[in-house]
């Protein structure tokens, strides 16, 4: 094995030394525009007594809160302020690995600007929005921890878009012909299995592009679940195969009754407490059994797990089913918990956005949730874009997820630590 000389290694540092600095200072100056946008745009052209009021109660539960009443142009004065300040130190010094949560914060504040830009002199519900935001997030973290359990295992799985699209018109058709809910969910997840089983197959046993064998499913997906939608479920004749029903709103027991809080986390249907439960018991079985540490291993070194006696094919196609499983269960959120019914492509992209929330999560269940709520967050905007008096065109902030996708993913590629071996082939020797 080559190995480098004295001067090479001192090269090769110096240039990791430089490229640390240049990501330093482009995320030092990100903060810094933060800073200068909300001086410039928001409040340039805000008279200094406007008052902004944000509710704090959802509305329809019996957990009141106090409505939050304050003067726009000093909060974000305040604001500029710490995000100018964030960004100079980032630049001098950095934050080191506490940058992502620095990002994170920054995100916040700027968002928490916005908000009290567009409300001054109104009023929005805050409560409201961040309730929205946690339904929306379900999806893209349930399809987060698809992309992480496949990706831990070494396998890229960019199928998760058209693995919840099957799981979701399979458990229509399911719930529908037996009018049972947990038949439809059944049926979804193993929808989603399979076709992390034929991802599986292509990737592993055939050693096929893995980014091809992803974009295949996807294309597969969504041509055979739109045909079968006009040729079947959406005529008058068949419209009983299109109506699954919904899991109902469970309110948990004090836990709801919290003001503020309990609205927004504790009533909801059994998605949002299964996305929480999930997160747990992956991040649990990540980091702390011996299962998921074969897993990690295989994901990082697959011939040091083979040579340990880890079976790496049998590990792998483990993960991608499991992937396929977690996917096609985030996949019956769209009929079963959201909609009550399917239309053609109506995951509408989440996969994709859970692939990034996995990418800014870091390959961590928690990361990954934290990026599900930022992106459900601008999902939540989105939809109350029309109730916002803001100089925007509504399309505009219809985009809000998907720019903030795109933001995110410039900002955090090439700062991660993806699993070494992900996407190569396992060549058993």
């Amino acid at each position: 094995m080559a190995t480098l000389s004295n001067a090479q290694t001192v090269q090769v540092g110096k240039g990791i030394q430089k490229r640390d600095r240049r990501r330093r200072i482009i995320m030092g100056a990100i903060f810094l525009v933060a800073a200068l946008f909300i001086w410039v745009v928001f409040v340039a052209n805000m008279e200094p007594g406007v008052i902004t009021r944000f509710v704090m109660n959802p509305g329809g539960g019996s957990a009141e809160a106090a409505d939050w009443v304050f003067p726009a142009v000093t909060y974000l004065n305040i604001i500029a302020t710490i995000c100018a300040l964030l960004g100079a130190y980032q630049i001098v010094r950095g934050f080191g690995k506490f940058t992502y949560g620095v990002l994170s914060l920054v995100s916040i504040l700027f968002i928490f600007g916005f908000l009290t830009w567009a409300t001054a002199g109104g009023q929005t519900n805050l409560a409201g929005l961040l309730r929205i935001m946690v339904v929306r997030a379900v999806p893209l973290t349930l399809g987060a921890m698809s992309g992480i359990l496949c990706e831990r295992g070494g396998i890229i799985n960019i199928a998760i878009e058209g693995m919840m699209l099957t799981a979701a018109f399979v458990s229509t058709v399911f719930s529908s012909l037996f009018s049972n809910l947990f038949i439809g969910l059944l049926a979804g997840v193993l929808a989603g299995g399979l076709m992390g089983l034929i991802h599986g197959v292509l990737s592993i046993k055939y050693k096929i592009n893995q980014i091809i064998s992803g974009t295949v499913i996807n294309i597969f997906a969504t041509g055979i679940t739109s045909y079968l939608s006009s040729k079947y479920i959406q005529k008058v004749q068949y419209q009983y195969l299109n109506e699954p029903g919904m899991f109902p709103q469970i309110n948990v027991p004090v836990l709801s009754k919290i003001p503020f809080i309990g609205p927004i986390l504790f009533s909801h249907n059994m998605y949002v407490y299964a996305m929480f439960f999930f997160v747990f018991l992956l991040t649990f079985m990540l980091f702390k059994t011996r299962w998921g540490l074969r897993l990690r291993s295989v994901g990082e070194h697959p011939k040091a797990a083979d040579t340990l006696g880890i079976n790496v094919f049998k590990t792998q196609y483990m993960a991608v089913i499991l992937g396929g499983m977690m996917a096609g269960f985030g996949g019956t959120y769209f009929s079963l918990g959201s909609s009550g019914r399917f239309d053609e492509v109506m995951t509408a992209g989440r996969g994709f956005i859970g692939l990034a929330a996995m990418i800014f999560g870091n390959w961590h269940p928690v990361g990954a949730m934290g990026a599900g709520f930022l992106f459900g967050f601008f999902d939540s905007l989105s939809v109350r874009a029309s109730l916002l008096q803001v100089p925007l065109p509504s399309e505009f902030l219809g985009m809000a997820p998907y720019l903030a996708t795109i933001i995110v993913l410039a900002s955090v590629i090439g700062r991660g630590h993806a699993p070494a071996a992900e996407g190569e082939p396992y060549e058993k020797e």
